[in-house]
């Protein structure tokens, strides 16, 4: 009987003798290198960040609402609340911007349920009517200039049924969940009905138009004060082509 050479691995994954053997003459793949765990590099902690202006900005409005407990220093506890009330005007320019149409279902929650601080101008119209076609246009420029006002639009009927068709386009303006004016027929408007000519309306009473850039009765005076201007530039505009149109 031959004498037979018997070797064991000493411990699970460690190479015998034959192993090393084999490898030598090509017989078994090369040994896999030994497991080296990565060096330990610890995580950026948050609260070891130096909380200084940047910091503030990095963070967004939900984070800024947590944080306030953090702030030791005056000056970054003031700057917070500098960065927070930036953030909700933005939010609040953003809020709308154009004409939305909406249904009768949408009307209570659009607007009667609307914020008390927003001003809503729902315009009643029809398709096929010129009239309604042309207010549109100017409401459609307002929006995009006075942003922090909504205006949706909403076929006659659906809003208040059996509706004359005589009395269109009509406007009306709603703040706090109440009327606080109806505007009927495009002849509200001037003999030529603009974008500015509506503004002047809209805002001859009350503070309708907001382009959301600042609060307070100062900022009010000034947006009647441009939309005025506007106004008035737009009837020397007509008055020029007018003249223009006489002399040719």
């Amino acid at each position: 009987m031959g004498d037979y050479h018997f070797v064991y691995k000493d411990v699970e994954g460690a190479s015998t003798q034959w192993d090393d053997i084999q490898r030598k003459l090509g017989n078994l793949p090369p040994k896999p290198a030994p497991f080296k765990p990565p060096a330990f590099t610890p995580a950026d902690e948050e609260d070891s960040k130096a909380k200084d202006k940047a910091w503030i900005d990095e963070k967004t409005e939900e984070e800024l609402e947590d944080v306030e407990d953090d702030l030791d220093d005056r000056f970054l506890q003031e700057y917070r609340k500098k960065r927070l009330t930036e953030m909700r005007e933005a939010d609040k320019i953003a809020r709308f911007g154009s004409v939305v149409p909406i249904s009768g279902s949408d009307f209570v929650r659009e607007v009667s349920q609307a914020p008390p601080d927003v001003w809503v101008v729902v315009m009643l119209y029809k398709d096929g009517f010129p009239e309604c076609r042309l207010l549109l246009e100017c409401l459609e420029a307002l929006a995009t200039r006075y942003t922090a006002t909504k205006f949706v639009k909403i076929i006659s009927t659906e809003c208040i049924p059996n509706y004359p068709d005589r009395n269109l386009p009509t406007l009306l303006v709603y703040n706090n969940s109440a009327v606080k004016a109806t505007y009927v027929g495009l002849h509200s408007f001037g003999r030529r009905c603009t974008s500015e000519s509506v503004a002047l309306v809209l805002c001859q009473s009350d503070p309708v138009l907001n382009d959301g850039q600042c609060g307070g009765e100062q900022s009010r005076q000034a947006v009647l004060d441009g939309i005025k201007k506007k106004f008035v530039e737009s009837v020397v505009r007509e008055h020029e082509d007018d003249d223009g149109s006489s002399s040719d």
